[in-house]
């Protein structure tokens, strides 16, 4: 007769959202709840605001589709085929990307991908090349794609940027790598983005009345209207209303904060990006 003990069987291991939800007590049981319990992780300070943004960010993306983001066709700097490399190489230089479109007759017909630094390896050479000579295979998703299918797509297959197709398997628009990750990480800005140094954050429509950039830091606007919001955990105001929000509020929601009427007029899911600001104290 074996008296010896049955091992004991290990707990399954558990993600880093099972670990949270244990921590806030109880098991998840739908998208609601984890992002209920996310927001409390935050007030719990078991997350900093950007981790829970980029958290939130990681379930919208994986309810988005390719439709949701993709520059419409409309936008697209696109490159002839039969285009010499010669004539081409202004359009490349304004626009600053690294990588275009190549068309048959029109927008509606992409036929593949030009980049940009394959472009350069041949300035010294033949300018009587063309660009089908050195273009790409385009890779086609359909409109309906969930963008985590997507982004996983870009990372195994190495590809940067996608052609959306509609139904008809006509052209509708682009998405690249970067669009994906930014409703993650939010906007990412690199050398050929242009910034205003000199942008008003703050403009006054009328009197007691005035548009706010979501990126308006919170010492401007305590030194503008002479008010000590605290800015200890937020840099900027659109910041600061998100948190008093408790999440991100849509287009025409509105708070009144110490004296100030707050209504969001351009928002998505990533920041505020303009706020429409009314003193109390004021008519009009």
């Amino acid at each position: 007769m074996n008296d010896e003990k049955p091992p004991k069987k290990s707990p399954p291991k558990r993600n880093w959202l099972g670990k949270i939800g244990l921590l806030l007590g109880g098991e998840i049981q739908d998208q609601h709840e984890l992002v209920a319990m996310l927001k409390e992780a935050r007030e719990k300070r078991l997350l900093d605001a950007d981790g829970l943004s980029m958290m939130e960010g990681v379930l919208h993306v994986a309810e988005m589709r390719v439709r949701d983001i993709m520059i419409p066709r409309i936008q697209m700097v696109v490159i002839p085929k039969k285009a010499n490399l010669k004539d081409i190489y202004q359009t490349v230089i304004a626009s600053s990307h690294s990588r275009f479109p190549v068309i048959e007759d029109d927008r509606s017909e992409v036929i593949g991908i030009l980049i940009a630094k394959d472009l350069l390896t041949h300035i010294l050479e033949d300018k009587l090349i063309t660009v089908e000579d050195i273009m790409r295979p385009a890779n086609i998703v359909p409109e309906s794609k969930r963008l985590n299918v997507l982004l996983r797509e870009f990372r195994t297959e190495r590809n940067h940027m996608a052609i959306v197709v509609d139904e008809y398997g006509t052209a509708a628009g682009l998405v690249t790598i970067e669009d994906v990750l930014e409703q993650i990480v939010g906007d990412i800005e690199d050398e050929h983005d242009q910034v205003d140094a000199n942008a008003n954050f703050i403009v006054e429509k009328k009197k007691g009345c005035y548009v706010l950039d979501g990126l308006t830091p919170i010492d401007d606007f305590n030194a503008h209207f002479s008010t000590n919001f605290k800015d200890d955990e937020f840099d900027t105001i659109g910041g600061f209303l998100v948190h008093k929000f408790g999440y991100f509020p849509k287009k025409g929601e509105n708070k009144t904060l110490k004296g100030f009427y707050f209504e969001v007029l351009h928002a998505d899911n990533r920041r505020l990006h303009s706020i429409k600001l009314k003193r109390k104290d004021v008519s009009g």
